[in-house]
């Protein structure tokens, strides 16, 4: 954890783009509490393929427009060289100066992959387009990636990112500290120094929370899961124990020297300000880009 402490801390939030104006009008409202707490940036999810691309573009441009420093997601799967560009071009012209670029995962009946095939290749891409344009987030995998063949493989796909010119990375979410100690002290070992920014899940429903990690391969602990499991039904117990258990990694995570925490926000305000007060994270220094 050594190299991390080295790094200026960042806090973000994460939101999805609304299929409906009623989404539109709440994420509007949700907008408004988290600018209220600073953070440095707000992200936008890119679904799959460009199935989300429009409205991607659409909530980008209206978030930074706002006054908030905001960073797309953009994706690779099923997009060509091309339209990728062409993404590129929109919001180096609007004054987005971060990225957060991925591989994606494949849409359902899409049968091209597209004309890169993996996040490495994007950053590439992306460096060759726009030079310094955009600072580049990449994703990383503390648990590892589901799809990995193995946990050495994983680390060197990692690494390939950083070498194509990744800046920083957002971790998945977890709820083990360790798994990410473990993560970073591997890259330590092979001399990827970038910062690792933590990935984190407010827990406000099980059954959702379930079906979220057993896609994206995050492990809850059978204490955790157990724990949720005896609460059935009861939303504010549900929420009162999560609040706990997640403001505890998070007092964790930064007293080790996590440079900073991005909240999964699930287009939902109370869970992360909640997490965020608890913490004290209103007194801090903010990022210079």
């Amino acid at each position: 954890m050594e190299t991390q402490k080295q790094f200026k801390r960042r806090f973000s939030f994460e939101f999805f783009p609304p299929k409906t104006d009623m989404g539109w009008e709440k994420l509007q409202g949700v907008r408004n509490t988290l600018a209220e707490v600073d953070p440095d940036f707000f992200s936008v999810t890119f679904g799959a393929g460009g199935s989300t691309r429009d409205r991607t573009v659409q909530t980008v441009l209206d978030l930074h427009k706002r006054g908030v420093s905001t960073a797309p997601h953009l994706s690779c799967v099923g997009a060509t060289r091309d339209s990728i560009a062409e993404l590129l071009d929109v919001y180096r012209d609007n004054g987005i100066n971060r990225i957060v670029a991925l591989r994606g995962d494949m849409p359902s009946g899409m049968g091209a992959a597209g004309e890169l095939r993996y996040a490495n290749e994007l950053v590439t891409f992306i460096r060759k387009h726009s030079g310094d344009t955009f600072n580049i987030e990449v994703a990383a995998y503390p648990e590892f990636h589901p799809q990995a063949r193995t946990a050495e493989e994983d680390l060197k796909n990692f690494a390939r990112k950083v070498e194509a010119g990744a800046n920083s990375a957002i971790t998945q979410y977890f709820f083990n500290a360790d798994s990410y100690f473990y993560f970073i002290d591997r890259l330590e070992k092979m001399g990827v120094t970038i910062p690792v920014v933590p990935g984190i899940m407010p827990i406000v429903n099980f059954s959702n929370l379930t079906r979220f990690s057993d896609m994206c391969g995050a492990e809850i602990p059978r204490w955790i899961r157990k724990q949720l499991e005896a609460y059935g039904d009861d939303s504010d117990s549900i929420r009162k124990f999560g609040e706990e258990v997640v403001t505890g990694m998070c007092e964790k995570l930064l007293a080790a020297g996590a440079p900073g925490l991005h909240f999964y926000t699930l287009n939902q305000a109370e869970p992360s300000v909640s997490i965020w007060k608890n913490l004290g994270l209103g007194e801090r220094e903010k990022i210079a880009f």
